[in-house]
């Protein structure tokens, strides 16, 4: 029983954070669009996140990141929100699953070679228009190794 209203509240989340109407009376993510992540590196380091619509209700997840040597990265996942894992293109081995927390929350499962190797948290701001990201690192045994922030601005 408890796995069934499980199921059901998180169709019901997905289904708020997923389904925003616009003035035509289509439904968009309020996540579309492109994000910046906030650094104090210095360029050429950058890190950019696009979040596009993917099929009916899913979106198509697409990195774009300099590091501090000038060393380019492009990857990207899709998701349906259904905590189901899919390949990542760009990244041998690694795999994504995303699953609805709240209206504003979601977690992102990351597993490599077949172990989930980070969890991040993913949470729109009230205004929509930051994300803030925390990563839990997991070692072999799945305790946590380490948690990061990051938090991404829209620039479009």
């Amino acid at each position: 029983m408890r796995k069934r209203y499980l199921t059901v509240n998180l169709l019901a989340a997905a289904a708020l954070v997923v389904a925003t109407a616009d003035a035509s009376g289509q439904t968009t993510n309020p996540r579309f669009g492109v994000w910046k992540m906030q650094s104090d590196a210095p360029p050429p380091s950058v890190n950019i996140m696009t979040y596009e619509s993917y099929g009916d209700g899913g979106m198509r997840i697409t990195v774009e990141s300099t590091n501090s040597q000038g060393r380019e990265s492009k990857w990207g996942y899709v998701t349906m929100f259904d905590g189901v894992f899919r390949p990542v293109t760009g990244r041998e081995g690694a795999e994504t699953a995303v699953e609805i927390v709240n209206d504003r929350t979601t977690r992102i499962s990351n597993k490599r070679n077949g172990r989930v190797t980070q969890v991040i948290i993913n949470t729109l701001s009230e205004d929509g228009n930051s994300i803030n990201n925390e990563y839990v690192r997991l070692d072999e045994n799945g305790d946590i190794v380490r948690v990061t922030h990051a938090v991404y601005e829209r620039i479009g």
